[in-house]
């Protein structure tokens, strides 16, 4: 297939697991992308897990995959939401370190943005991913209300470096040449 860019770029639903087959049966993003994907071999840069959604990039090339993998290459935020109240202080501990049983994990930034009840809504920004770290992050803190440990209900990555989630779960389009230069890697141009 004569494809018109190097990348491009998916929605992953919910409850899709990010691999090419799963030995539990469970439905895959190739399963929801055309058969030339995974018959051409293309990659997925970076994964999300089975209960997150969001934006997800999928490359031709090896090296480009690894590169636009490599921790602190590009910047992702997440829109997350959370069961619980979240101080001040442990939106600090989350920027700074947080305690885990994986060890020390901490986001670039985090920015409340309101919520409803004892459910907080925040963006999380992460230079490096981890497995789940969003989650283990908050799950290592507690409501101080409740004394219940903070739960993530909901995670989407809303952007990865500066690509925007623009379409629909489930669909998928080629990045243009100006989204590709953007993610300023030689790889991506010309192509």
């Amino acid at each position: 297939m004569n494809e018109p860019s190097p990348i491009f770029v998916f929605h992953k639903p919910r409850g899709v697991v990010v691999t090419r087959s799963d030995e539990r049966g469970r439905r895959t993003v190739f399963d929801l992308l055309p058969a030339w994907v995974r018959d051409d071999g293309w990659k997925p840069v970076g994964r999300l897990d089975l209960d997150s959604r969001g934006l997800l990039l999928f490359v031709h090339d090896g090296k480009l995959q690894e590169a636009l993998a490599r921790p602190g290459a590009h910047e992702k935020v997440y829109e997350v939401w959370v069961r619980g109240r979240v101080t001040d202080a442990q939106v600090t501990a989350l920027r700074t370190g947080v305690e885990t049983p994986q060890g020390v994990m901490r986001a670039k930034d985090v920015q409340p943005q309101g919520g409803t009840g004892a459910k907080s809504r925040m963006l999380v920004t992460l230079s490096e991913g981890r497995n789940r770290q969003i989650r283990r992050m908050f799950g290592a803190l507690k409501d101080e209300q409740t004394g219940r440990a903070l739960k993530v209900l909901e995670l989407k990555r809303a952007s990865f470096g500066p690509l925007k989630l623009d379409i629909e779960s489930g669909k998928w389009r080629w990045l243009t040449a100006a989204e590709c230069d953007a993610l300023n890697h030689p790889a991506t141009r010309p192509f």
